[in-house]
């Protein structure tokens, strides 16, 4: 009997999203710019996706890796936009604990998803610069298939405990989160239970999939920039290296603000608490918007899809 009692307190429990502190008043105003990223991300993404799908001469290695990106990113949009819009434009701060562990882990496991295709991109350029023969051999659709099945599998896997084990805790205190979704270090600190573990398995997750993936890139590009020094021919060198920017630009633009958000989760202060907020906002929703443009700039096959799409 008791223990139904405590599963009917813990089911009804809820925890309480917050938007920008001391700006209530104007969040219909700030909501503007949030539709607008929303808007502009969805219908990048989906391009990206459609020109892909529908043009032949898009189905090459480099571009397969695009559309799992396109995905992951159209996955973390829909995943936080119900609670950040529905706080910005109803004010809707409650969340269910089931609720709340839910989006948490379809946030940390896309977030896993999406570094390891990056890590496969540069693979992908690694292959085409070092071993331009045997790359058609290499990347085949089977194998790049399979690949995407190991990243999909992969950050499942690693991510899938953490709400199993969020859920056993006991929960204190006003339940009121800095952020406007759920985040693993938000309901650490919430916990009343000893989660000793959690912050352990939380600091092993980053240094396996964000840790080795950044060394993983970085260790390919000096290979890619040793080859490509190599050359004798200084247009060729550069026409090499050109390939490689758009994906420079999106790895430093993911990893940078997911260094910068969990060194200010675990270090920082009441200061810092503002920049925390915005740097969560940085982290989940600039790279879904930025991914597509920076590709559609640097791809000249795939601007001249665009210019020709919405030409038409």
């Amino acid at each position: 009997m008791m223990s139904a009692l405590n599963d009917t307190k813990f089911n009804s429990a809820v925890f309480l999203l917050t938007g920008i502190p001391g700006q209530e008043d104007v969040h219909l105003w700030i909501s503007i710019p949030f539709c607008l990223m929303y808007v502009i991300s969805i219908i990048g993404n989906s391009v990206i996706l459609f020109l892909i799908k529908t043009d032949p001469t898009l189905h090459e290695p480099m571009y397969i890796f695009l559309s799992m990106l396109a995905v992951t990113d159209l996955g973390l949009l829909i995943a936080t936009m119900p609670t950040i819009l529905g706080i910005y434009l109803f004010n809707s701060r409650e969340i269910s604990f089931n609720a709340c562990f839910t989006q948490l882990f379809f946030i940390q496991s896309l977030q896993c998803i999406e570094s390891s295709i990056l890590l496969l991109m540069a693979f992908d350029r690694f292959i085409a610069i070092c071993n331009p023969l045997r790359y058609a051999s290499i990347l085949t659709l089977p194998r790049i298939a399979k690949m995407g099945l190991v990243c999909v599998l992969r950050g499942i896997t690693t991510i899938f405990p953490l709400p199993l084990l969020l859920k056993r805790f006991q929960y204190c205190g006003d339940n009121v989160f800095s952020h406007s979704y759920c985040a693993h270090q938000e309901v650490m600190k919430l916990a009343c239970s000893d989660n000793k573990f959690n912050n352990l398995y939380g600091l092993y997750l980053s240094f396996l999939i964000m840790g080795l993936d950044s060394l993983l890139i970085f260790l390919s590009y000096v290979m890619i920039l040793k080859t490509v020094l190599s050359v004798v021919s200084q247009t060729k060198c550069l026409r090499a290296l050109n390939t490689c920017v758009s994906h420079l630009c999106v790895v430093l633009l993911f990893y940078t603000s997911e260094i910068a958000l969990s060194v200010i989760h675990r270090f920082g202060n009441s200061s810092t608490h503002v920049l925390q907020i915005l740097l969560g906002y940085v982290y989940l929703l600039v790279p879904p918007l930025m991914n597509p443009v920076v590709y559609s700039m640097k791809s000249k096959q795939l601007r001249l899809r665009i210019i020709r799409l919405f030409i038409k």
